[in-house]
């Protein structure tokens, strides 16, 4: 296993009670899951949590998969940590996992190949992968400011069918589900490798699921787009499944980035769920976590500044780049080094390459002379 993590701790202000005001702390603690079928480093995993009294629901959130194998070994908690704060200012207890056979996690990965058709069990794969957010739901129920009555599962892609996958076995502590933009076989911009089988998956887990569940898919969505996603939620219904399905408005060039990038448009339909299922926890969400006091390299656009100040706020391995004409970030990579690249690649993208170079500014929160 892992040497003891480290933590990361943003301080904030709240108002809790009328005319008083307590300092409350969002913890940012990087752990491991231990697994047998995980060995020998466990599962990868991010606890996000507000340093509020008595014990709290859990939420566990994970990932979905990238259609290239690079994108899949790269895959850290941090990747959702803005998703994380969103819950714990809520109130939850929040617990990122990365499943078996991404980025550090140990096991055998849950995908079925790298885009190759056919392929048919998709049930099976996401039932194991339903498997990893289980070991996931009793790690988190055991934390000692968890209360292990109340828990939310909730998924983007892959991720999102593993959610459903879970209900159809679920805990019996799993009060609530939500699947964002669920699916698996997706092998180019609209295109489903064997897609009667997905849908069938589906229907099978309708048999037996019966946990509230809220599904989210983005008009736009290139993955699983409006027509596919009612055949996964017809099916689902056709059984006996329970959810409510909603269609989110088009989203960036692929809604299938919602849950990811589309926090302000998710989140009223998500309060909306938590409050309709006795999940709203706190008056009112606890302030987002503030950008430090860090001046924005000087020639950055206002769109840029405001880019910056994101990017600021969010977890370590991390850079940022410019050029003359442009910038480009990467975070949540899996060291330093790897997030230097990527920052720069995505800055070279941007830019001209005969006419502009782009340079590395922010390590971190650091800058870079």
């Amino acid at each position: 296993m892992s040497p003891k993590p480290h933590m990361i701790v943003f301080g904030i202000l709240v108002l809790l009670l009328p005319l008083t005001v307590h300092a409350v702390q969002i913890h940012e603690e990087p752990t491991r899951i231990p697994w047998t079928q995980a060995t020998p480093n466990g599962l990868s995993a991010l606890l996000v949590y507000a340093d509020l009294p008595g014990k709290r629901p859990l939420v566990v959130i994970t990932h979905g998969t990238s259609r290239d194998l690079e994108p899949r070994n790269n895959v850290t908690p941090w990747l959702f940590l803005p998703q994380a704060r969103w819950f714990a200012r809520r109130g939850f207890v929040a617990l990122v996992v990365v499943r078996r056979g991404y980025g550090s996690s140990s096991g055998k990965p849950d995908y079925l190949g790298n885009g190759r058709c056919p392929q048919t069990d998709y049930e099976g794969a996401a039932r194991k992968s339903a498997e990893d957010l289980r070991i996931a739901i009793d790690f988190g129920s055991k934390l000692p400011q968890v209360d292990p009555t109340r828990v939310l599962a909730v998924g983007i892609s892959t991720g999102g069918m593993a959610t459903v996958a879970l209900t159809a076995d679920a805990p019996k502590n799993l009060v609530a589900a939500i699947n964002f933009a669920g699916g698996r076989g997706s092998n180019a911009d609209h295109e489903i490798c064997n897609p009667n089988a997905l849908i069938a998956a589906f229907r099978d887990f309708g048999k037996h699921s019966r946990t509230p569940m809220l599904w989210i898919y983005a008009d736009n969505d290139k993955y699983f787009w409006p027509e596919i996603a009612q055949q996964f939620d017809t099916a689902f219904r056709s059984a006996g499944g329970q959810d409510q399905f909603l269609h989110a408005p088009a989203f960036g060039e692929d809604g299938h980035t919602l849950f990811s990038h589309g926090i302000a448009i998710w989140s009223p339909m998500v309060d909306d769920f938590l409050k309709a299922h006795d999940l709203v926890l706190l008056p009112q969400p606890l302030p987002d976590v503030t950008p430090p006091d860090i001046p924005p390299p000087p020639s950055l656009s206002d769109r840029g500044q405001q880019a910056f100040r994101s990017y600021l706020t969010l977890g370590p391995h991390k850079a940022f780049a410019i050029s003359a004409h442009h910038y480009a970030s990467s975070v949540a990579q899996m060291n330093s080094d790897d997030a230097r690249k990527d920052a720069l690649k995505n800055c070279n993208r941007l830019a001209a390459p005969d006419k502009e170079t782009c340079t590395i500014v922010f390590q971190e929160n650091s800058p870079v002379h």
